[in-house]
């Protein structure tokens, strides 16, 4: 497999604008193919991208399922394995320099552990053809914590600038513990900063949270310019006030094993 980074944070922190963003650097810096995995229920790291969505992993996973709770085979003599393999290599967004899968969320009842435990495999499979392995989170880290992947070399934590923030991401690094996730690197990234310049409270509860800070992103109007006008986050200016900052954080990663 190669390089795996994880982005984690709690809803409205700006995780997946800085997912995307992220993204956009690896594949404007040659570091590619990528493999962009939106783990994330509210699934719009395509929005960020400028891509459509045809098709969810989830959806894939009750059409799998209904399939098999209904007794219907699936076409052409297929297996189960080899149906799911199908749906989803035809489900994979292809953009420019990467590929984009959106897990989406499954609407049914009932136990999807062994459809789970295939796209587990069938995601294994396909990361192995990738430079990079790059998944947006939810909060929760439900899909790490189901080991969608089984090593990440670096975990990207995104806060806000207040004080709770700093504390939901450092339960979200707590819980990297309790999960025993194999996780090489874990940072810490402060989004949407007024004037870029965090307040000696917040800079003391990052201290006292033992987190790994590793830069901050000012506020940007343009993003939200962008967003009201439906615009993908990926093509503001390269001078934009937030693309500076974050290919400034990102160049101080070292992206190889």
């Amino acid at each position: 497999m190669g390089y795996t980074i994880a982005v984690a944070g709690k809803g409205g922190t700006g995780k997946t604008t800085l997912t995307g963003l992220l993204i956009d650097y690896l594949v404007k810096n040659g570091e590619k193919p990528i493999l962009a995995v939106d783990a994330d229920a509210n699934a719009n790291l395509n929005e960020v991208l400028g891509e459509e969505v045809e098709v969810t992993i989830g959806e894939i996973r009750e059409e799998v399922s209904k399939r098999e709770n209904t007794g219907n085979n699936f076409p052409g003599g297929m297996t189960k394995a080899q149906y799911l393999k199908y749906r989803l290599n035809a489900g994979m967004i292809e953009g420019r320099g990467y590929d984009l899968l959106v897990m989406g969320r499954s609407e049914g009842q009932g136990c999807y552990c062994y459809v789970n435990g295939m796209l587990r495999e069938q995601i294994d499979s396909l990361a192995d053809s990738y430079k990079y392995l790059v998944i947006d989170n939810e909060a929760g880290m439900e899909h790490l914590s189901r080991k969608t992947t089984k090593y990440i070399d670096t975990l990207l934590l995104v806060s806000d600038a207040s004080r709770r923030g700093i504390q939901a991401v450092a339960r979200i690094n707590q819980l990297v513990k309790e999960l025993e996730l194999n996780v090489a690197n874990i940072y810490l990234i402060v989004n949407r900063v007024p004037n870029g310049q965090l307040k000696e409270d917040t800079i003391e509860e990052i201290e006292k949270q033992g987190l790994n800070l590793l830069g901050v992103v000012p506020m940007d109007q343009q993003i939200y310019e962008y967003d009201a006008q439906g615009m993908p986050t990926v093509t503001l200016p390269e001078d934009s006030i937030s693309k500076r900052a974050l290919n400034n954080i990102f160049s101080k990663i070292q992206f190889k094993k």
